[in-house]
């Protein structure tokens, strides 16, 4: 009897090792859901910036406000009969 108990006791001790540290367990679980969690975060960040895009682009193509703002911004054009002034503090 004493042999099937201490048996019994090692079975378990075996399983909840398993199932708690063991491959597949429930820390690879833990760190899973973290990682889907990472994931979900990114993606969400990444469709915002793709929707921001994505209303930059159509606003180029149907208009020359956002195509002059560009020229203007980013390459430091002017118009034609416009002066620039750079200020240096």
């Amino acid at each position: 009897m004493k042999k099937l108990i201490a048996f019994l006791f090692v079975l378990l001790v075996i399983l909840q090792y398993q199932l708690w540290i063991g491959d597949g367990g429930l820390r690879d679980l833990w760190k899973l859901h973290q990682e889907v969690k990472a994931l979900k975060q990114e993606n969400e960040r990444l469709q915002e910036r793709n929707a921001a895009l994505n209303a930059e682009v159509l606003d180029l193509k149907q208009g020359l406000d956002a195509i002059e703002e560009h020229a203007r911004e980013d390459l430091g054009m002017v118009k034609e009969g416009e002066t620039f002034y750079q200020i240096v503090e």
